[in-house]
Protein backbone atom coordinates (compact mmCIF):
# COMPACT_ATOMS: atom_id res chain seq x y z
CA UNK A 1 0.00 0.00 0.00
CA UNK A 2 1.38 3.61 -0.93
CA UNK A 3 2.33 5.60 1.46
CA UNK A 4 0.09 8.97 2.53
CA UNK A 5 0.65 12.08 4.18
CA UNK A 6 -2.07 14.96 4.86
CA UNK A 7 -1.48 18.71 4.11
CA UNK A 8 -3.80 21.83 3.72
CA UNK A 9 -2.03 22.68 1.07
CA UNK A 10 0.47 20.93 -1.17
CA UNK A 11 3.08 22.92 -3.40
CA UNK A 12 3.95 20.82 -6.73
CA UNK A 13 7.70 22.51 -7.05
CA UNK A 14 10.34 24.53 -5.07
CA UNK A 15 11.41 27.44 -7.51
CA UNK A 16 10.79 31.46 -6.39
CA UNK A 17 6.74 30.86 -7.17
CA UNK A 18 6.31 27.42 -5.61
CA UNK A 19 8.46 29.18 -2.12
CA UNK A 20 6.84 32.02 -2.31
CA UNK A 21 3.17 30.03 -2.75
CA UNK A 22 4.56 28.35 0.45
CA UNK A 23 5.41 30.95 2.33
CA UNK A 24 1.97 32.65 1.54
CA UNK A 25 -0.10 29.94 2.71
CA UNK A 26 1.96 29.02 6.16
CA UNK A 27 1.40 32.41 6.97
CA UNK A 28 -2.26 32.60 6.84
CA UNK A 29 -1.47 28.58 9.36
CA UNK A 30 -2.07 26.49 6.81
CA UNK A 31 -0.15 23.66 6.79
CA UNK A 32 2.19 22.89 3.73
CA UNK A 33 4.31 20.29 2.03
CA UNK A 34 6.54 21.19 -0.98
CA UNK A 35 7.25 18.70 -3.63
CA UNK A 36 10.64 19.13 -5.01
CA UNK A 37 11.41 17.11 -7.63
CA UNK A 38 15.26 17.50 -7.87
CA UNK A 39 17.43 16.42 -4.77
CA UNK A 40 18.42 18.79 -2.15
CA UNK A 41 21.70 19.52 -3.03
CA UNK A 42 19.98 21.44 -6.74
CA UNK A 43 16.79 22.45 -4.72
CA UNK A 44 15.83 25.44 -6.34
CA UNK A 45 15.20 25.58 -10.03
CA UNK A 46 15.81 27.45 -12.34
CA UNK A 47 15.08 30.55 -10.13
CA UNK A 48 18.46 29.84 -8.21
CA UNK A 49 20.12 30.58 -11.53
CA UNK A 50 18.85 33.72 -12.04
CA UNK A 51 20.00 37.21 -10.88
CA UNK A 52 17.01 40.05 -10.55
CA UNK A 53 13.52 40.62 -10.59
CA UNK A 54 12.03 43.39 -12.90
CA UNK A 55 9.90 45.19 -10.21
CA UNK A 56 8.35 49.50 -10.69
CA UNK A 57 9.85 51.90 -8.36
CA UNK A 58 9.07 55.33 -8.86
CA UNK A 59 12.77 57.11 -7.64
CA UNK A 60 16.16 55.61 -5.84
CA UNK A 61 14.59 55.68 -2.36
CA UNK A 62 12.09 53.12 -3.51
CA UNK A 63 15.44 51.10 -4.32
CA UNK A 64 17.10 52.13 -1.41
CA UNK A 65 14.67 50.85 1.41
CA UNK A 66 15.59 47.40 -0.19
CA UNK A 67 19.55 47.27 0.02
CA UNK A 68 21.51 46.82 3.20
CA UNK A 69 23.52 49.87 4.07
CA UNK A 70 23.32 51.19 0.85
CA UNK A 71 26.29 53.06 0.16
CA UNK A 72 26.02 56.87 -1.00
CA UNK A 73 28.01 56.49 -3.94
CA UNK A 74 26.39 53.43 -5.82
CA UNK A 75 22.86 55.49 -5.04
CA UNK A 76 24.30 58.43 -6.92
CA UNK A 77 25.07 56.06 -10.20
CA UNK A 78 21.78 54.46 -9.96
CA UNK A 79 20.74 58.23 -9.61
CA UNK A 80 22.38 58.97 -12.34
CA UNK A 81 21.37 56.72 -14.61
CA UNK A 82 17.34 55.72 -13.27
CA UNK A 83 15.41 55.53 -16.35
CA UNK A 84 11.44 55.92 -15.89
CA UNK A 85 10.83 52.50 -14.21
CA UNK A 86 7.62 52.95 -12.72
CA UNK A 87 4.12 50.72 -13.15
CA UNK A 88 3.36 52.49 -16.56
CA UNK A 89 6.94 51.65 -17.92
CA UNK A 90 6.77 47.86 -16.48
CA UNK A 91 3.41 47.90 -18.54
CA UNK A 92 4.55 49.45 -21.70
CA UNK A 93 7.92 47.11 -21.38
CA UNK A 94 5.22 43.90 -21.44
CA UNK A 95 2.85 45.40 -24.11
CA UNK A 96 6.05 46.43 -26.45
CA UNK A 97 7.90 42.92 -26.16
CA UNK A 98 5.05 40.49 -26.50
CA UNK A 99 3.59 42.59 -29.74
CA UNK A 100 0.26 43.42 -27.54
CA UNK A 101 -0.53 39.88 -26.76
CA UNK A 102 -0.24 39.49 -22.99
CA UNK A 103 -3.57 39.20 -21.50
CA UNK A 104 -4.20 42.64 -20.04
CA UNK A 105 -5.81 41.04 -16.97
CA UNK A 106 -2.83 39.44 -15.71
CA UNK A 107 -0.56 42.04 -16.61
CA UNK A 108 -2.60 44.42 -14.69
CA UNK A 109 -2.80 42.04 -11.66
CA UNK A 110 1.33 41.84 -12.39
CA UNK A 111 1.89 45.40 -12.45
CA UNK A 112 -0.06 46.32 -9.14
CA UNK A 113 1.42 43.28 -7.32
CA UNK A 114 4.50 43.65 -8.33
CA UNK A 115 6.21 46.44 -6.16
CA UNK A 116 4.33 45.34 -2.79
CA UNK A 117 4.97 41.77 -3.34
CA UNK A 118 8.70 43.31 -3.16
CA UNK A 119 8.48 44.75 0.15
CA UNK A 120 6.93 41.60 0.99
CA UNK A 121 10.09 39.87 0.06
CA UNK A 122 12.03 42.37 1.94
CA UNK A 123 10.06 41.68 5.35
CA UNK A 124 10.95 37.99 4.88
CA UNK A 125 14.49 38.98 4.73
CA UNK A 126 15.19 39.33 1.49
CA UNK A 127 17.53 42.24 0.03
CA UNK A 128 18.93 43.92 -3.04
CA UNK A 129 22.39 44.96 -4.35
CA UNK A 130 23.38 47.66 -6.66
CA UNK A 131 24.38 46.76 -10.49
CA UNK A 132 26.05 49.50 -11.79
CA UNK A 133 28.04 47.31 -14.13
CA UNK A 134 28.23 48.78 -17.51
CA UNK A 135 26.22 46.77 -19.72
CA UNK A 136 23.76 46.22 -16.50
CA UNK A 137 20.21 46.40 -17.94
CA UNK A 138 19.02 46.31 -14.12
CA UNK A 139 19.67 49.00 -11.62
CA UNK A 140 19.16 46.20 -8.89
CA UNK A 141 19.74 42.74 -8.23
CA UNK A 142 19.04 39.94 -5.45
CA UNK A 143 21.89 40.00 -2.68
CA UNK A 144 23.62 36.66 -3.79
CA UNK A 145 21.29 36.53 -6.56
CA UNK A 146 19.37 33.42 -7.62
CA UNK A 147 21.18 30.73 -5.51
CA UNK A 148 20.95 32.54 -2.37
CA UNK A 149 17.46 33.90 -2.68
CA UNK A 150 16.59 30.14 -2.72
CA UNK A 151 18.50 29.53 0.02
CA UNK A 152 16.35 31.78 1.38
CA UNK A 153 13.07 30.68 0.66
CA UNK A 154 13.99 26.96 1.51
CA UNK A 155 14.82 28.27 5.18
CA UNK A 156 11.97 30.85 5.68
CA UNK A 157 9.58 27.94 4.36
CA UNK A 158 11.15 25.45 7.28
CA UNK A 159 10.98 27.62 9.63
CA UNK A 160 7.47 28.15 9.34
CA UNK A 161 6.79 24.90 9.42
CA UNK A 162 6.38 23.96 6.03
CA UNK A 163 8.09 20.28 4.90
CA UNK A 164 9.63 19.86 1.83
CA UNK A 165 10.02 16.25 0.05
CA UNK A 166 13.26 15.95 -2.28
CA UNK A 167 13.02 13.79 -5.27
CA UNK A 168 9.59 14.16 -5.32
CA UNK A 169 8.13 14.18 -8.95
CA UNK A 170 4.51 14.36 -9.54
CA UNK A 171 2.80 12.11 -11.81
CA UNK A 172 -0.62 12.72 -11.32
CA UNK A 173 -3.50 15.23 -9.59
CA UNK A 174 -5.97 13.64 -7.66
CA UNK A 175 -10.06 14.78 -7.91
CA UNK A 176 -12.84 13.28 -6.10
CA UNK A 177 -15.96 12.54 -7.37
CA UNK A 178 -17.30 16.07 -7.52
CA UNK A 179 -14.48 17.53 -9.57
CA UNK A 180 -12.31 18.65 -6.43
CA UNK A 181 -8.65 18.57 -6.12
CA UNK A 182 -7.88 16.13 -3.17
CA UNK A 183 -3.76 15.95 -3.72
CA UNK A 184 -1.27 14.78 -5.90
CA UNK A 185 0.23 11.43 -6.73
CA UNK A 186 4.56 11.26 -6.49
CA UNK A 187 7.40 9.36 -7.13
CA UNK A 188 9.80 9.51 -4.00
CA UNK A 189 12.55 7.66 -3.44
CA UNK A 190 10.21 5.14 -1.22
CA UNK A 191 8.19 4.98 -4.39
CA UNK A 192 4.86 5.97 -5.46
CA UNK A 193 3.31 8.66 -2.42
CA UNK A 194 0.03 10.14 -1.84
CA UNK A 195 0.00 13.53 -1.16
CA UNK A 196 -3.46 14.65 0.08
CA UNK A 197 -4.43 18.05 0.38
CA UNK A 198 -7.57 20.62 0.25
CA UNK A 199 -5.60 22.81 -2.22
CA UNK A 200 -2.45 22.19 -4.79
CA UNK A 201 -0.85 24.89 -6.49
CA UNK A 202 1.15 23.87 -9.27
CA UNK A 203 4.68 25.73 -9.57
CA UNK A 204 6.76 22.81 -11.32
CA UNK A 205 7.89 25.29 -14.12
CA UNK A 206 7.19 24.14 -18.06
CA UNK A 207 9.00 21.97 -20.36
CA UNK A 208 11.83 23.42 -21.46
CA UNK A 209 13.87 20.19 -20.71
CA UNK A 210 11.38 17.97 -22.36
CA UNK A 211 13.08 17.58 -25.87
CA UNK A 212 9.85 15.56 -27.02
CA UNK A 213 7.28 18.44 -26.37
CA UNK A 214 9.88 21.11 -27.25
CA UNK A 215 9.70 19.25 -30.98
CA UNK A 216 6.19 18.45 -30.21
CA UNK A 217 5.51 22.72 -29.26
CA UNK A 218 7.96 24.54 -30.68
CA UNK A 219 8.89 22.65 -33.85
CA UNK A 220 11.14 20.80 -35.52
CA UNK A 221 15.10 20.73 -34.31
CA UNK A 222 14.27 22.33 -30.92
CA UNK A 223 14.60 19.01 -29.31
CA UNK A 224 18.21 19.31 -29.63
CA UNK A 225 18.62 22.75 -28.37
CA UNK A 226 20.78 23.12 -25.07
CA UNK A 227 19.18 23.91 -21.68
CA UNK A 228 20.14 26.94 -19.95
CA UNK A 229 18.23 25.84 -16.78
CA UNK A 230 17.71 22.94 -14.53
CA UNK A 231 16.93 19.09 -16.31
CA UNK A 232 13.75 18.78 -13.76
CA UNK A 233 11.58 21.14 -16.24
CA UNK A 234 9.88 18.45 -17.95
CA UNK A 235 6.17 19.46 -18.59
CA UNK A 236 5.09 17.09 -15.55
CA UNK A 237 2.34 19.72 -14.41
CA UNK A 238 1.03 20.70 -17.26
CA UNK A 239 0.67 17.33 -18.53
CA UNK A 240 -1.19 16.29 -15.38
CA UNK A 241 -3.44 19.66 -15.12
CA UNK A 242 -4.16 18.94 -18.60
CA UNK A 243 -5.33 14.80 -18.16
CA UNK A 244 -8.18 16.48 -15.83
CA UNK A 245 -9.13 19.09 -17.89
CA UNK A 246 -7.62 22.34 -17.49
CA UNK A 247 -7.23 25.01 -20.16
CA UNK A 248 -3.90 25.25 -22.00
CA UNK A 249 -3.04 29.06 -22.80
CA UNK A 250 -0.39 31.55 -24.03
CA UNK A 251 1.92 30.99 -26.64
CA UNK A 252 2.91 27.20 -27.01
CA UNK A 253 5.17 27.92 -29.64
CA UNK A 254 7.51 30.37 -28.09
CA UNK A 255 10.23 30.09 -25.50
CA UNK A 256 12.61 32.02 -23.70
CA UNK A 257 15.67 31.66 -25.95
CA UNK A 258 18.93 33.39 -25.60
CA UNK A 259 22.95 33.61 -26.96
CA UNK A 260 24.83 31.54 -24.52
CA UNK A 261 28.16 30.49 -24.87
CA UNK A 262 28.92 27.72 -27.65
CA UNK A 263 30.95 25.56 -25.14
CA UNK A 264 28.20 25.92 -22.83
CA UNK A 265 26.77 22.44 -21.01
CA UNK A 266 23.55 20.91 -22.06
CA UNK A 267 22.06 21.94 -19.34
CA UNK A 268 22.84 24.20 -15.86
CA UNK A 269 22.31 22.44 -12.33
CA UNK A 270 22.27 24.94 -9.09
CA UNK A 271 25.45 23.24 -7.55
CA UNK A 272 27.58 24.44 -10.22
CA UNK A 273 27.14 28.48 -9.43
CA UNK A 274 26.88 28.52 -5.76
CA UNK A 275 27.35 32.45 -6.49
CA UNK A 276 24.25 32.55 -8.23
CA UNK A 277 23.59 33.73 -12.07
CA UNK A 278 24.27 32.52 -15.25
CA UNK A 279 28.12 32.28 -15.98
CA UNK A 280 27.67 31.33 -19.86
CA UNK A 281 25.35 34.41 -21.01
CA UNK A 282 27.11 36.21 -23.95
CA UNK A 283 24.73 39.50 -23.58
CA UNK A 284 27.06 42.02 -25.54
CA UNK A 285 25.67 41.53 -28.62
CA UNK A 286 23.79 45.13 -29.55
CA UNK A 287 27.55 46.22 -28.95
CA UNK A 288 28.75 43.70 -31.54
CA UNK A 289 27.70 42.40 -35.25
CA UNK A 290 26.91 38.78 -35.38
CA UNK A 291 27.93 36.80 -38.02
CA UNK A 292 27.08 33.32 -39.25
CA UNK A 293 29.41 30.62 -40.39
CA UNK A 294 29.29 31.87 -43.96
CA UNK A 295 30.54 35.31 -42.44
CA UNK A 296 27.46 37.26 -43.29
CA UNK A 297 25.01 39.28 -40.91
CA UNK A 298 21.53 37.71 -40.20
CA UNK A 299 19.72 39.99 -37.49
CA UNK A 300 19.57 43.62 -36.47
CA UNK A 301 21.90 43.37 -33.07
CA UNK A 302 20.66 47.02 -31.76
CA UNK A 303 16.73 46.76 -32.22
CA UNK A 304 16.26 47.28 -28.62
CA UNK A 305 18.04 47.64 -25.63
CA UNK A 306 19.34 44.33 -24.51
CA UNK A 307 16.44 43.23 -22.18
CA UNK A 308 13.97 43.45 -24.64
CA UNK A 309 15.74 41.25 -27.49
CA UNK A 310 17.80 39.15 -25.76
CA UNK A 311 14.98 36.37 -25.02
CA UNK A 312 14.19 36.20 -28.59
CA UNK A 313 18.08 36.35 -29.49
CA UNK A 314 18.28 32.82 -29.25
CA UNK A 315 15.94 31.96 -32.35
CA UNK A 316 17.62 33.91 -34.95
CA UNK A 317 21.02 31.89 -33.83
CA UNK A 318 19.09 28.87 -33.87
CA UNK A 319 18.20 29.53 -37.82
CA UNK A 320 21.94 29.45 -38.66
CA UNK A 321 23.95 26.89 -40.04
CA UNK A 322 25.01 24.60 -37.22
CA UNK A 323 23.07 27.14 -34.88
CA UNK A 324 25.81 29.29 -34.16
CA UNK A 325 27.03 32.33 -34.53
CA UNK A 326 29.93 34.91 -33.87
CA UNK A 327 29.83 38.35 -31.98
CA UNK A 328 32.48 40.43 -33.40
CA UNK A 329 34.45 43.64 -31.89
CA UNK A 330 36.95 45.59 -32.22
CA UNK A 331 39.49 47.30 -29.87
CA UNK A 332 37.19 50.28 -29.24
CA UNK A 333 34.75 47.81 -26.98
CA UNK A 334 37.21 46.94 -24.72
CA UNK A 335 38.11 51.03 -23.66
CA UNK A 336 33.68 50.85 -23.27
CA UNK A 337 34.11 48.28 -20.98
CA UNK A 338 31.51 46.14 -22.68
CA UNK A 339 33.46 43.28 -22.48
CA UNK A 340 33.90 42.69 -18.75
CA UNK A 341 31.31 40.22 -17.98
CA UNK A 342 33.13 37.83 -20.71
CA UNK A 343 36.65 38.50 -19.48
CA UNK A 344 34.72 37.19 -16.18
CA UNK A 345 33.26 34.70 -16.84
CA UNK A 346 35.87 32.99 -19.33
CA UNK A 347 33.62 33.29 -22.37
CA UNK A 348 34.82 31.19 -25.43
CA UNK A 349 36.42 33.47 -28.15
CA UNK A 350 39.94 34.26 -30.35
CA UNK A 351 41.39 37.61 -30.67
CA UNK A 352 43.32 37.82 -34.28
CA UNK A 353 44.85 41.04 -35.31
CA UNK A 354 43.80 40.90 -38.43
CA UNK A 355 40.16 40.13 -39.83
CA UNK A 356 40.96 37.60 -42.11
CA UNK A 357 43.52 35.90 -39.57
CA UNK A 358 40.18 36.40 -37.13
CA UNK A 359 38.03 34.49 -40.02
CA UNK A 360 40.28 31.76 -40.60
CA UNK A 361 40.39 31.08 -36.12
CA UNK A 362 36.83 30.79 -36.35
CA UNK A 363 35.91 29.00 -39.50
CA UNK A 364 34.01 31.65 -42.04
CA UNK A 365 35.28 32.94 -45.21
CA UNK A 366 38.08 35.41 -45.23
CA UNK A 367 36.40 37.31 -48.01
CA UNK A 368 33.03 37.35 -47.27
CA UNK A 369 33.62 38.65 -43.41
CA UNK A 370 35.88 41.40 -44.92
CA UNK A 371 33.13 42.25 -47.16
CA UNK A 372 30.24 42.00 -44.23
CA UNK A 373 33.01 44.53 -42.12
CA UNK A 374 33.25 47.00 -44.88
CA UNK A 375 29.44 47.57 -45.27
CA UNK A 376 28.80 47.39 -42.48
CA UNK A 377 31.66 50.09 -41.54
CA UNK A 378 30.54 52.39 -44.63
CA UNK A 379 26.45 52.08 -43.59
CA UNK A 380 27.19 53.71 -40.31
CA UNK A 381 25.52 57.15 -40.05
CA UNK A 382 26.39 60.43 -38.08
CA UNK A 383 25.08 60.36 -34.87
CA UNK A 384 26.67 60.18 -30.96
CA UNK A 385 27.06 56.38 -29.52
CA UNK A 386 26.01 55.84 -26.65
CA UNK A 387 25.88 52.00 -25.48
CA UNK A 388 23.30 52.40 -22.80
CA UNK A 389 21.93 49.54 -21.27
CA UNK A 390 18.95 51.33 -20.29
CA UNK A 391 18.54 53.73 -23.20
CA UNK A 392 18.65 53.58 -27.37
CA UNK A 393 21.13 55.51 -28.94
CA UNK A 394 19.84 56.02 -32.43
CA UNK A 395 23.67 55.28 -33.87
CA UNK A 396 22.42 53.55 -36.63
CA UNK A 397 23.38 51.93 -40.61
CA UNK A 398 21.41 52.83 -43.78
CA UNK A 399 21.10 50.97 -46.71
CA UNK A 400 22.14 47.98 -45.44
CA UNK A 401 20.05 44.43 -46.39
CA UNK A 402 19.90 44.22 -42.67
CA UNK A 403 20.47 47.36 -40.79
CA UNK A 404 21.50 47.89 -37.49
CA UNK A 405 18.92 50.30 -35.53
CA UNK A 406 21.22 51.25 -32.55
CA UNK A 407 25.26 50.76 -30.85
CA UNK A 408 26.10 50.95 -34.25
CA UNK A 409 30.24 50.67 -33.55
CA UNK A 410 32.65 50.61 -36.13
CA UNK A 411 34.63 46.83 -36.62
CA UNK A 412 38.15 48.68 -37.68
CA UNK A 413 40.43 48.53 -35.22
CA UNK A 414 42.54 45.79 -33.92
CA UNK A 415 43.13 43.71 -32.30
CA UNK A 416 39.50 42.16 -33.33
CA UNK A 417 37.81 39.42 -31.14
CA UNK A 418 35.14 36.84 -31.74
CA UNK A 419 32.40 35.24 -29.28
CA UNK A 420 30.95 31.66 -30.29
CA UNK A 421 27.56 31.66 -29.23
CA UNK A 422 24.54 29.07 -29.61
CA UNK A 423 21.28 29.05 -28.83
CA UNK A 424 19.44 27.70 -25.32
CA UNK A 425 16.18 27.59 -23.78
CA UNK A 426 15.47 29.02 -20.70
CA UNK A 427 11.98 28.55 -20.31
CA UNK A 428 8.50 28.15 -22.55
CA UNK A 429 5.93 29.95 -22.67
CA UNK A 430 3.06 28.43 -22.79
CA UNK A 431 1.21 27.21 -19.87
CA UNK A 432 -2.65 27.28 -17.75
CA UNK A 433 -5.19 29.48 -18.10
CA UNK A 434 -5.78 30.94 -14.51
CA UNK A 435 -8.48 33.46 -13.07
CA UNK A 436 -6.11 36.87 -13.03
CA UNK A 437 -6.78 37.70 -9.19
CA UNK A 438 -6.66 34.46 -7.42
CA UNK A 439 -4.43 32.22 -9.88
CA UNK A 440 -7.07 29.28 -9.73
CA UNK A 441 -7.12 27.18 -12.60
CA UNK A 442 -9.64 27.09 -15.14
CA UNK A 443 -11.10 24.32 -16.50
CA UNK A 444 -12.07 23.79 -20.57
CA UNK A 445 -15.44 23.37 -19.23
CA UNK A 446 -15.61 27.58 -18.46
CA UNK A 447 -15.32 27.03 -14.90
CA UNK A 448 -12.59 26.59 -12.14
CA UNK A 449 -10.92 23.70 -11.06
CA UNK A 450 -11.57 23.63 -7.16
CA UNK A 451 -8.45 23.66 -5.27
CA UNK A 452 -6.19 23.77 -8.00
CA UNK A 453 -3.49 27.00 -8.43
CA UNK A 454 -0.92 27.46 -10.53
CA UNK A 455 2.06 30.44 -10.41
CA UNK A 456 5.40 30.91 -12.21
CA UNK A 457 6.52 29.04 -15.91
CA UNK A 458 2.61 27.05 -15.68
CA UNK A 459 1.12 29.79 -15.52
CA UNK A 460 -0.03 30.94 -19.28
CA UNK A 461 -1.10 34.54 -21.17
CA UNK A 462 1.58 37.19 -19.92
CA UNK A 463 4.74 36.13 -22.74
CA UNK A 464 4.11 35.45 -26.25
CA UNK A 465 7.22 35.65 -28.79
CA UNK A 466 9.56 37.26 -26.53
CA UNK A 467 9.88 38.90 -23.15
CA UNK A 468 11.30 41.56 -20.61
CA UNK A 469 14.48 40.76 -18.96
CA UNK A 470 13.70 39.73 -15.30
CA UNK A 471 9.82 39.56 -15.37
CA UNK A 472 9.51 35.66 -14.58
CA UNK A 473 11.02 36.04 -11.66
CA UNK A 474 8.61 38.83 -10.57
CA UNK A 475 5.36 37.28 -12.22
CA UNK A 476 6.38 34.14 -10.00
CA UNK A 477 6.73 35.77 -6.81
CA UNK A 478 3.26 37.65 -7.61
CA UNK A 479 1.15 35.13 -8.60
CA UNK A 480 2.78 32.84 -6.17
CA UNK A 481 2.66 34.58 -3.16
CA UNK A 482 -1.62 34.84 -4.58
CA UNK A 483 -1.79 31.70 -5.17
CA UNK A 484 -0.51 30.52 -1.75
CA UNK A 485 -3.07 32.84 -0.36
CA UNK A 486 -5.89 31.92 -1.98
CA UNK A 487 -5.48 28.12 -1.33
CA UNK A 488 -4.30 28.64 2.01
CA UNK A 489 -8.09 30.34 2.26
CA UNK A 490 -9.90 27.83 -0.31
CA UNK A 491 -8.37 25.15 2.21
CA UNK A 492 -10.04 26.89 5.48
CA UNK A 493 -13.45 26.96 4.03
CA UNK A 494 -16.06 24.81 5.46
CA UNK A 495 -16.82 21.50 3.46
Amino acid sequence: MEDEYYYDVVVVGGGNAGLCAAQAALDLGASVAVLEKAPRDERGGNSALTGHMRFPYENVDELAVLIDDPNPDDLAVIHDRLPRRGKEDLWDEVIRTTAGKADKDLLTTHVENAYPTIKWLRGKGHAWVPNIAATAGNTTQMAGRGYRLQERHFGNVEKSGGQIHYEASMTDIIVNRRGEVDGVRAFTPEGFTTFRAKAVILACGGFEANPEMRAKYLGAGWDTVKNRGVPYNTGDGINAALAIGAMPYGSFTSCHASPQDIDRPAYTLPSSVPNGGMRTSRYAYPYSIMVNLEGERFVDEGSDVRGRTYAKMGWSVRAQTGGVAYQLFDSKARGLGLLEDYDRNNATGVTAATLDELATKIGVPAEKLRATVTQYNAAIQPGKLDPSPFTLDGKHTSGLAIDKSNYSISIEEGPFEAYGVCCAITFTFGGLRVDAKTAQVQHTAGRPIPGLYTAGEMLGGLWHGNYPSGSGMMAGAVFGRIAGEHAARSAAAPA
